[in-house]
């Protein structure tokens, strides 16, 4: 098979995927720090006020981005480990927030997939009328039955 643009060299593609994975974080990594009760872990939903009503991930802080700048320092504990999330893949606003705590000092990751993939996968979402579960959406997490094993 001939690519329009040939493969890196291995080592060349070592060094990125390794920096990728230095910059985001999937939502089943975020879900297991948060049950495992990572303590230095802050996770920051990075919508505005109507979308965190419509539900967010549990115990998420919630710093709008344009916020960051202002009210983090007060809000996020120093030598903390930042993960931004926002909507979805095809949103950047995690990755506008990440890039905000990073300027402030602090090491973060975005959490790829966004608030999206956490409720498609059927992690608990919290709501005004309390904490919920949607189905899990088989094209984007494994049924119970069945282990991604990544």
């Amino acid at each position: 098979m001939t690519f329009s643009v040939p493969p890196a060299d291995p080592a060349t593609a070592a060094t990125h995927f390794l920096a990728r994975l230095r910059f985001e974080t999937d939502v089943s990594d975020v879900h297991a720090a948060l049950e495992a009760g990572t303590p230095e872990l802050v996770v920051v939903d990075s919508r505005g006020d109507a979308a965190w009503r419509q539900g967010h991930l549990p115990g998420a802080l919630h710093l709008p981005t344009a916020t960051i700048p202002a009210r983090a320092a007060d809000l996020v504990p120093s030598g903390s480990t930042v993960v931004t999330y926002c909507w979805g893949p095809g949103c950047n606003g995690a990755t506008r927030a990440a890039l905000e705590f990073a300027r402030l000092g602090f090491p973060v990751k975005e959490m790829i997939g966004g608030f999206e993939y956490w409720a498609r996968e059927g992690l608990p979402v919290v709501t005004p009328e309390g904490t919920v579960r949607g189905p899990v959406d088989p094209l984007t997490a494994p049924r119970a039955a069945i282990v991604c094993d990544c």
